[in-house]
């Protein structure tokens, strides 16, 4: 069992414990710490971008202090042995509380996916409706403008599209600085974007120059796909898991009737209780990776607070079987709908 406790302030004490000795079959991760707003996000982020497989959790930060508990282990099913990767996910935990949440995030040295990038790179950032070649077409005039693509990217969701490119001059790998250059680079892929949109469509390229620190790609394309409005056009599936052919599911600002008891959607349930001002947000879908990242990362950037939670999958992530979150919310208003559409979309997003 290992134990690496961190002081960063006065009042910050943080503590987590690597425990390979209670379970045969999967390495506990436990966390203590004082609490603040998007702490459980930053955590889960860490655990995520390693690829270890969450296949339960619980979670209490209710009293301003984050008690938490992780089952991980690796893609293989494996318990985490190694004493590098821990001593790794030891630190490395407690260096993201010390961040934003924003623009933080952990990513082992040997990994390449182009899930943490400097932001000393120009980012180039595009929503729009989703076709085929656009990527290509994107591609084609960043070449034609001395622009080397240094990491990429995309998601696809229903009809809509959103990537994060990152770039450098070709000629010295430097970052893209000139006003009129970026001006040029901007006009020019709008007019790839506009081509295939109708009239008064949603779409948007943006570029941001360089600055310092480090941005986590995947976190900044859940906010790209909300600002979108990607969700309007997902809802919930029909039924839930409850025995109870009462039982709603908010989903597309309708409510939908059990159908059938098996049922292999996504399900998201809303319930609030007056008594204790909590929401609790019940998610209940095909199991895959990342499926507590996206839920955590999407609730927290709606500025709800997860004060309890329960999460389990029931077999290897690998099968894709059912995994079910309960989630304890505190906030002022919870619109069902939004939340409902929101989550529901995070699970049929493609990744390339």
């Amino acid at each position: 069992m290992f134990f690496f406790d961190h002081a960063c302030s006065l009042f910050w004490v943080f503590r987590v414990c690597i425990d390979n000795d209670t379970y045969r079959d999967c390495t506990l991760v436990k966390v203590d710490s004082a609490n603040k707003q998007g702490m459980l996000l930053e955590i889960v982020q860490v655990l995520t971008d390693l690829d270890l497989v969450i296949s339960k959790s619980y979670i209490s930060s209710d009293g301003g202090w984050l008690m938490d508990v992780f089952h991980v282990t690796d893609q293989l099913g494996n318990k985490i042995t190694d004493e590098g990767l821990i001593r790794y996910i030891q630190e490395e935990i407690c260096t993201s509380r010390g961040g934003n949440g924003e623009n933080r995030s952990i990513i082992a040295e040997e990994e390449t996916r182009p899930t943490l990038m400097s932001i000393e790179n120009t980012a180039l950032e595009m929503t729009g409706m989703d076709r085929p070649g656009l990527m290509s077409e994107m591609s084609a005039v960043l070449a034609e403008l001395g622009c080397r693509v240094a990491a990429a990217t995309a998601w696809t969701h229903k009809s809509r599209a959103a990537c994060i490119i990152y770039l450098e001059d070709e000629s010295n790998g430097e970052p893209i600085t000139d006003p009129c250059r970026v001006a040029q680079v901007r006009a020019q892929l709008e007019n790839v974007v506009e081509a295939h949109h109708y009239d008064n469509e949603r779409r948007s390229v943006r570029l941001t120059g360089p600055a310092v620190g480090q941005t986590h790609t995947e976190r900044r394309l859940h906010q790209l796909m909300a600002a979108d409005r990607d969700y309007e056009m997902c809802s919930s599936c029909c039924g839930n898991d409850s025995d109870n052919d009462d039982d709603d599911v908010y989903g597309n600002g309708r409510h939908y009737k059990k159908q059938k008891k098996e049922c292999y959607g996504t399900h998201v349930k809303i319930e609030k209780c007056k008594d204790t001002g909590y929401s609790t947000v019940t998610v209940r879908s095909r199991d895959r990776p990342k499926l507590l990242f996206d839920t955590v990362c999407t609730l927290t950037d709606m500025q709800y607070v997860a004060f309890h939670a329960a999460i389990r999958s029931e077999e290897s992530i690998a099968v894709q079987v059912n995994a079910q979150h309960s989630l304890y919310l505190r906030t002022d208003s919870v619109s069902a709908f939004f939340v409902s559409n929101l989550l529901t979309s995070e699970n049929s997003r493609n990744t390339t």
